[in-house]
């Protein structure tokens, strides 16, 4: 019986991984179908009229009616939620950033008692779920005079971003070089100096992947507005509402005014900013996934 040669043997060897590929490839090709076909017909169906979402909502619109994002911007006030959640998002994502790489910078370069505690409190503050500490929260900023103002909404964002933001940074603050700090320090820098002007720098990767996906996860957050953000009064509500609030509102609004062409403009536009950060930032999100993988 004559001996299979090399090249018949590699390849019933990797027959079986081949399989394995294309039906992993199967699956993904089916989960991005099951993502991005959502969002094509909400964009398709912000061009058409309400007729026309009713009775042909899998045609193409007739004719485009922008008149929808412009009565969505200005009717729907969908531009008072946009700017409300900038005002929100920016400083607490800057915050966030500022706090938490000079928490991680001492867990990664200093040698203290207690590191490891503060380390490990941390990583237990990224598997806490959000929905036990609303109540208490509520509370907390109630007594504090924070509810219902956007100062305070931040300071909650910040909280709740620091654990991963901190947990993420100090793999990235290890494996730094140690040359340039200790250099700067010959020279007579000092260690806010050698932080700020040598190593924060250093950093930058890390800091603009971190950033966002904090962006990402705060442009969507809603649980935490919608219960410390929606008890001012009925009227000056509406106009301190973030996005997600907004949305949520403009939704049941619906049910009374009709007016879906403009609910799906507005899902259009608020899907916008976070499809273009992955659009032009995709390969430092992939990147920060295994940034500081090499040094735990």
């Amino acid at each position: 019986m004559a001996t299979p040669s090399w090249t018949q043997q590699k390849t019933r060897v990797r027959s079986p991984f081949s399989a394995w590929k294309v039906l992993i490839y199967l699956i993904l090709a089916l989960w991005a179908f099951m993502v991005i076909f959502p969002m094509l017909w909400a964009t398709v169906s912000s061009f058409k009229t309400d007729q026309e979402i009713f009775f042909s909502p899998w045609s193409l619109p007739a004719a485009l009616q922008w008149d929808n994002f412009s009565r969505a911007w200005t009717k729907a006030k969908l531009g008072i939620y946009f700017f409300n959640t900038i005002m929100v998002i920016i400083p607490a994502i800057m915050l966030t950033l500022l706090l938490s790489s000079m928490v991680a910078y001492v867990l990664a370069r200093f040698e203290f008692r207690g590191k490891q505690i503060v380390f490990y409190l941390f990583l237990t503050g990224m598997m806490f779920p959000i929905f036990l500490a609303l109540v208490p929260l509520y509370f907390v900023m109630q007594f504090s005079g924070l509810l219902n103002t956007f100062h305070g909404l931040i300071i909650v964002y910040v909280a709740f971003s620091l654990p991963f933001t901190v947990f993420f940074l100090t793999g990235f603050f290890k494996t730094l070089p140690t040359e340039m700090a200790e250099a700067a320090m010959m020279d007579g820098a000092s260690h806010y100096r050698i932080f700020f002007n040598v190593m924060l720098p250093l950093a930058a990767p890390a800091l603009v992947s971190v950033g966002i996906f904090n962006f990402l996860g705060q442009w969507n957050q809603f649980i935490l507005p919608n219960v410390l953000m929606s008890n001012v009064g009925l009227d000056e509500s509406q106009s301190r509402y973030v996005l997600s609030q907004g949305l949520y509102y403009l939704y049941g609004q619906q049910f009374y005014q009709s007016d879906w062409s403009g609910l799906f403009a507005a899902v259009t536009l608020v899907t916008i900013p976070t499809l273009l950060v992955y659009v032009l930032f995709h390969d430092r999100i992939e990147a920060g996934l295994t940034v500081g993988a090499l040094k735990g």
